[in-house]
Order: structure tokens, then C-alpha cells, then sequence
């Protein structure tokens, strides 16, 4: 009798369960959310940054995203001057004509001068990996970096290193300091104020798509990039002479995304995007440094001539060059921004990572 009762108590039990079952399995799983995304860059898709951005920062933001299922990014790549020429990145993002890019912050002292914080430290470290871990630490410890980009209506992700060091490539023969005197030098920023540490060298302001014409045509006689540059824009077909300065590593690239656009994104995606820039930051320097050594062999393999400048010439260099860091530093105080405190962290952060500076730009 009891047997009898417990059974009819288990059947309406079961068939509750069973009719629960088959309606969760009747509900559609929850739908991915497409978020439409312009990525752009006024370089080449050939550019390192610019490839490993496609390569390795967007698939690796698709990979992160994945795991929850919620959003996928619908991805559209605009590069090489599909949108923006090279120094248009900021003002397109700024505008909304791309939501993400990488900005060539060299191009913009004016409206981003913290950005310039290693290149007015030269002949300090030639480590990509250090000085882009110090630079993009910086940005956070301190507002200014991340406040200018906020005055160009956009979020600053990471910074980004692209050069192990800058050297020196001429068109003709160059075995020290002194046959650098008097040439006509293409640069960009504030490394062309390097030069002023040479006698009656004229500094030429350009960009690496036009370094080749520039020495090419004469406009120029020598040009500083780094050998991986060199290689991937066929400089050493012009500048076959490298003297081998290791001037230092250089921040000169900014993931940022349009403010209007990262204020619409749900917070996991802001957090991937966030997440991944920073993989894309240590990512890109140790291609660099990898690239680098390869780079350097190719050239010498191509017929070009590798001279090491003398320790007695590097500190000669620095010596003769003006304090550009304390300059750098001056100016941005006056505007009421801590650039003294930014200067003395930044390079303590360099020296405790092992590097020791040619010139103590913030004593002197």
C-alpha cells in the first residue's frame, strides 16, 4: 500500500521534471551581440606595428571574447592610407572616421608632449621591452598622458615600442661623430633635436614612407630609423652606411579608441580591449628586439657597412646635445603638469631595470 502511494507521489514529480527539461532545452541560448569596429593606421599593412596589430592584437581580442560568448567584434581594417595618411590617425579617431588605432604620437608634440618622455631621454636604453613597460607604466601612475589624449576625444589603451634603438644610416661612408658634421638629416619629432649635438648638421623633418625619396633625391644625406625599419622600407638600397649609434628605444605608438565609441561598449569588451593592448605592448617590443638582430644580419648580407660608434663618441654626442629632457620637463610644469616628477620616475624606472644612462638628463 505505501509502495503503492510513493509511486504515485514520484510520477507527478517526474513528469514536473521532464516538462522542465524539455522547456529550457526549447529557449534559445542567449545571442552574441556583433559590435562593429573601424581600425586604422595611415601605414602599411607591411609596418610591424600595423601587422601584428591585424595578426596578433585583433585575433587574440576575438580569442578573449569567445570565451563568454556574449559579444564578437565584426572587424574592419583600414590601413596605408585607406582613411588617414600616417600622421592623420589621431585626428581620424578623433573625428570618429576610425573607432580604434594606433597613433604615431611622434607627429603630434603639441598636443600630446608626455608622449615625447623617452625620446628627450636618448642614449639610455636600446630595450624596447624596458622602456615600453616604464612609458606605459608612467601613463597610469600619472593622469597627463592619458588627460591629453582625453582632450583628443579618445581612451588611451597602451603605449607601444617599435624600435630597439635609433641609428644612423648615411648615403656615404661614416666611421664617427665627425662625418656627421654638416649633413642634411631626416628625422622625426624630437629626435632631430639630436642633431644639435653636431656641427652645423640640419635636421630634415620626415616620416619612414619618405625617407627613401629624401635620400634618393638628395634631399638628405643620412636618415635616423632602426634596422628593422631600414630592411622593411629598402633604406639600405639608398643609406647602405649604418653607424651604430644606439641612440635608444622609443615610444612612438598609442593604441586609442574613440570616446564616443568606448563609452557605448559594454564593460567586458572595454576590459578585453584593455587587456590585450597590453599583451600587444609587450608583443610588439619583443618583435622588435627579435627583429632587430635579424635585421641588422640582413643588412650587412645586403652589402651594407656596420660601424660601432665609440663609447668616447656617444658620450661626446650626449654631451654636446641640449638638456632636451629638462627642457621637456620645464615646459610641461609651466603648464601645470608634474613633468619634472614624470622625467625623475620614468628614468628611475629605466635604471632599476638595469640600464645606465650616457648623460643623467635629470641631475644635470
Amino acid at each position: 500500500m505505501h509502495t503503492y502511494i510513493r509511486g504515485l507521489i514520484r510520477r507527478p514529480i517526474r513528469s514536473a521534471l521532464l516538462a522542465t527539461c524539455l522547456v529550457a532545452t526549447a529557449l534559445p541560448a542567449a545571442a552574441t551581440e556583433t559590435i562593429k569596429m573601424i581600425a586604422i593606421d595611415g601605414y602599411p599593412a607591411r609596418a610591424m606595428w600595423v601587422k601584428e596589430f591585424s595578426g596578433f592584437f585583433i585575433p587574440r581580442v576575438n580569442e578573449e571574447l569567445a570565451k563568454a560568448g556574449n559579444y564578437k567584434i565584426e572587424w574592419q581594417e583600414a590601413y596605408g592610407g585607406q582613411i588617414v595618411k600616417p600622421r592623420g590617425v589621431l585626428e581620424g579617431i578623433k573625428l570618429g572616421l576610425g573607432d580604434i588605432g594606433i597613433v604615431t604620437t611622434i607627429f603630434h608634440n603639441s598636443a600630446l608632449p608626455s608622449q615625447g618622455i623617452s625620446a628627450v631621454t636618448p642614449l639610455i636604453s636600446s630595450d624596447a621591452r624596458v622602456v615600453a613597460r616604464a612609458v606605459d607604466e608612467i601613463a597610469r601612475e600619472f593622469p597627463q598622458m592619458q588627460a591629453e589624449f582625453d582632450r583628443e576625444n579618445q581612451v588611451y589603451l597602451a603605449t607601444g615600442v617599435v624600435l630597439d634603438s635609433y641609428q644612423m644610416f648615411s648615403k656615404n661612408p661614416a666611421s664617427g661623430l665627425s662625418d656627421l658634421d654638416g649633413l642634411k638629416i631626416a628625422g622625426a619629432g624630437y629626435n632631430l633635436r639630436y642633431l644639435e649635438g653636431l656641427n652645423d648638421a640640419a635636421g630634415v623633418r620626415g616620416g619612414l614612407p619618405n625617407f627613401y625619396n629624401m635620400l634618393q633625391t638628395g634631399v638628405v644625406e643620412a636618415a635616423m630609423l632602426w634596422p628593422e625599419a631600414a630592411m622593411t622600407f629598402k633604406i639600405n638600397e639608398v643609406a647602405p652606411y649604418m653607424i651604430k649609434a644606439d641612440l635608444g628605444a622609443v615610444n612612438s605608438k598609442t593604441v586609442t579608441v574613440n570616446k564616443q565609441v568606448w563609452e557605448k561598449l559594454p564593460d567586458e569588451v572595454k576590459d578585453v580591449l584593455q587587456k590585450v593592448a597590453v599583451e600587444y605592448r609587450d608583443r610588439v617590443a619583443e618583435v622588435a628586439m627579435e627583429r632587430a638582430e635579424v635585421s641588422l644580419e640582413k643588412f650587412k648580407e645586403s652589402g651594407g657597412t656596420v660601424v660601432v660608434l665609440s663609447d668616447a663618441d656617444r658620450e661626446a654626442w650626449a654631451r654636446a646635445m641640449p638638456n632636451i629632457a629638462k627642457s621637456w620637463a620645464e615646459k610641461l610644469d609651466k603648464a601645470g603638469a608634474p613633468g619634472s616628477d614624470m622625467l625623475a620616475a620614468y628614468v628611475d624606472k629605466l635604471k632599476q631595470a638595469g640600464s645606465v644612462p650616457v648623460r643623467d638628463w635629470v641631475a644635470e
